[in-house]
This record gives C-alpha cells, structure tokens and sequence, in this order.
C-alpha cells in the first residue's frame, strides 16, 4: 500500500525518483516522523514517572530528539532547489540524537514501556537515516 509520503514523492514535479532511492526516502521521512511522536510520547510519560529526576536526561534526549526528528524529516521532503551539504548534515545530527536517545531510552526501558517503545523507535530512524546517507544523492 502506498502512504500519502511515497506518493507525494512519486508525483513531484521534479520527477521521478529511482525505485530502491524513493524507498528509502520514504522510509527515513516515515520514520522520523514517528520517531519524533514516540519522543514527545516518551518525554511526556517520563514526567509523569515518580522518579523524575532519575528520567531528567531522557527527557532531555527525547526533545532533541523529537526536534531533529521533525527537521530532517521536513529538510529531506523538499527536492525543490535542495542543498546536500544542508542534508547530509541534518541526516547526521538526527542518526546521532536518534542514537543517543535509544541509549537512554535502553537503560530504563526494563522499567518503563514507554522507554523501550521509543528505543526502538528511534533505532529504526537511526537506521533509516544511515540507510539515506549511503546514498550518493540522497534527496534524489
């Protein structure tokens, strides 16, 4: 099934996208997206935990992450006069926060459900991200 992402990639005016490179594309757009709503899931648990101060950095991590999550995903949407300096830079920084946040999510995750949900979330924008960067243009 085609989501509303791969379709709007596949109707831009710029053009068509090669199969394998508009797979991926989508792919990182989808999963930053839902990695940046399991942050802001996860940060809002984790201050409703008793132990709060004990989630201070996850919390911390969650909003970076759900920042950069939100920021890649927009930067690798636009195909229309494209910096790649810009989008390999901003791929990087969301695979390092996503990264981090997996982490810290990671150490409390036997704890708290909501952690070990946006762990592998945030694994799998990790993932997508890198998967984006080895390609040579990665916006097509």
């Amino acid at each position: 099934m085609e989501t509303a992402v791969r379709g709007m990639l596949n109707i831009h005016p710029v053009g068509p996208i090669a199969p394998a490179d508009a797979d991926a594309l989508g792919r990182c757009i989808e999963h930053c997206m839902a990695c940046a709503q399991a942050c802001a899931a996860c940060a809002d648990a984790c201050l409703a935990e008793t132990e709060l101060r004990d989630l201070a950095c996850c919390v911390a991590r969650d909003l970076d992450c759900a920042d950069l999550c939100t920021a890649t995903a927009a930067v690798v949407t636009r195909r229309t006069a494209r910096n790649g300096d810009v989008t390999r830079s901003v791929l990087l920084a969301c695979r390092t926060a996503c990264a981090a946040c997996a982490a810290e999510c990671e150490r409390h995750g036997d704890r708290h459900e909501h952690c070990r949900i946006c762990a592998e979330a945030c694994r799998a924008c990790e993932q997508a991200c890198a998967d984006l960067l080895e390609l040579p243009d990665p916006v097509g």
